[in-house]
């Protein structure tokens, strides 16, 4: 099969290669898909892209008019791709259904600890040769309340980590999964209520846009902790800045960011940046930001770049169902109007 990958970064071209051996005939490109680089699709049968790609209605009915027949996304969630557009042109869907939940689980809770022991700023001290203490009084985890949000193979893992710390753990889902006993199921009101630490896992949809915002924050507690690897959108960061700015946010770690399509994944040091709300956040000293690492892990990119070349391979051998959320691979996609878990 043809393929073109587009927003190709230098570190997955040697996992695409060792996953590919050569089956496929695939184009890698630095290129986000765009109106403008759609034009490399010809003559290919498939594209692949990434969150960070634009594909809109306009982009699909370009690239169907390329002869494109699958898009291929290196990603779980598929908000960036207008689906309705893909069934319109016949163009059929897949994505990388779960890689190594472990790896943004791991991320978020390093964001925590960086935060509460403040090391971003110890390190900056250090580097100019300040060692004092000042300024740098953490908090015990143990015996702390942390509430997840979304329980999906990634909401699991974080609540071991923390439950093996000596956590309490709330957790929030409309489907709450079976053989969690470490995990106290919890509305959303009383997660919001009683947690001092909040650790988001939900895809991005309709339901979960703006799930935090002016109302939820004020159910939390003074100071809380907020952790955000999922999706920037779950947020309205506006009332967020609002809450870190009246204290009621104390410690914001986010992977994610709701304006960071054009923004993450790239050097903007020369130009600086228009986007004035991320550098008001970045004022904020209990506030650590990460351009959407979470995932970045030798075994993720292995697992994704797998998985990417497993679906061409059943396109190819026409083992795919088609456009009726059965994905590659056997995964159906989850109806998120009845759960918000991240599987």
């Amino acid at each position: 099969m043809k393929a073109v990958a587009y927003s190709i970064k230098p570190y997955e071209k040697e996992y695409l290669a060792k996953a590919n051996q050569k089956k496929h005939d695939i184009t890698l490109i630095s290129n986000p898909l765009s109106i403008e680089t759609v034009i490399f699709s010809e003559g290919k049968d498939s594209v692949i892209v990434s969150p960070n790609d634009c594909v809109s209605a306009d982009v699909i009915k370009k690239l169907a008019g390329y002869g494109i027949k699958y898009i291929v996304t290196r990603s779980t969630g598929t908000d960036h791709i207008d689906e309705g557009a893909a069934e319109k042109y016949g163009i059929k869907l897949s994505n990388v259904p779960s890689y190594s939940p472990q790896a943004t689980a791991e991320h978020a809770v390093a964001m925590a600890f960086a935060l509460d022991r403040k090391l971003v700023m110890a390190d900056r001290h250090s580097h100019v040769f300040d060692f004092r203490n000042d300024n740098l009084i953490g908090f015990n985890f143990f015996g702390k309340t942390v509430g997840v949000i979304g329980l999906g193979n990634t909401g699991q893992a974080v609540a071991r980590i923390f439950n093996g710390i000596g956590c309490k753990i709330l957790g929030y889902d409309v489907s709450f999964p079976e053989h969690t006993a470490y995990i106290q199921q919890s509305s959303l009101e009383d997660l919001l209520t009683f947690s001092d630490i909040i650790s988001l896992h939900v895809p991005l949809t309709d339901a979960t846009r703006h799930i935090i915002h002016r109302d939820t924050l004020d159910q939390m507690k003074n100071g809380v902790m907020l952790i955000n690897t999922s999706r920037g959108a779950l947020i309205n960061t506006k009332h967020l800045v609002e809450a870190l700015q009246n204290g009621k946010i104390g410690y914001l770690g986010l992977d994610v960011y709701e304006y960071e399509k054009g923004l993450f994944f790239e050097s903007h040091e020369s130009e600086g940046t228009k986007d004035t709300l991320i550098k008001e956040l970045l004022l904020f000293p209990n506030v650590l930001i990460t351009p959407h690492q979470a995932y970045l892990t030798r075994e993720s990119l292995q697992e994704i770049a797998f998985q990417t070349v497993k679906n061409l391979d059943q396109w190819q051998m026409n083992k795919y169902l088609g456009n009726d959320n059965i994905f590659a691979d056997g995964y159906k996609r989850i109806d998120v109007n009845q759960t918000l878990n991240d599987k």
